[in-house]
């Protein structure tokens, strides 16, 4: 696939799955103390049953589009210390893969009945904190060089 398309959709596809996250972090958090435990906890399990649905989709086409970005610098990725550009793309995958790890324990979670609020909370707030970083470093790696 050429690169132009794979940046796009992948582009595309992180919009939607980091604007869910700000929108949960930042919008939904702020409105728990407000509207009470049983409001949140049937909101967030509505969420829950949507993203089902939407976000296996969007994850196999992010993560799709780039393990294909990443294969066009695997000479690069062999060396990940050997440039400023080499380590800081290897930061962003490994933190990738991390979100990856998160969304599959809120899923397996979630499948078993065990995602509480706490959990539901706690795995947002680190997957923000992981897509910050992510969206940094993506621009970073192009602009910071030593």
């Amino acid at each position: 696939m050429e690169h132009f398309t794979l940046v796009t959709l992948h582009l595309t596809v992180a919009i939607m799955f980091v604007g869910t996250v700000f929108f949960e972090v930042l919008i939904l958090e702020g409105i728990r103390k407000a509207v009470g435990r049983e409001v949140m906890r049937t909101i967030e399990l509505a969420i829950a049953r949507r993203a089902r649905r939407l976000m296996p989709f969007v994850l196999l086409v992010l993560y799709g589009t780039g393990i294909g970005m990443a294969w066009q610098y695997r000479g690069v990725l062999a060396h990940p210390l050997a440039s400023s550009f080499a380590l800081l793309l290897s930061i962003k995958i490994v933190l990738a893969l991390s979100v990856l790890a998160h969304v599959i324990a809120a899923m397996t979670l979630g499948r078993a009945g065990k995602l509480k609020s706490r959990h539901f909370q706690i795995i947002h707030i680190s997957v923000f904190c992981h897509v910050v970083l992510i969206v940094f470093l993506a621009k970073a790696m192009f602009y910071f060089s030593w």
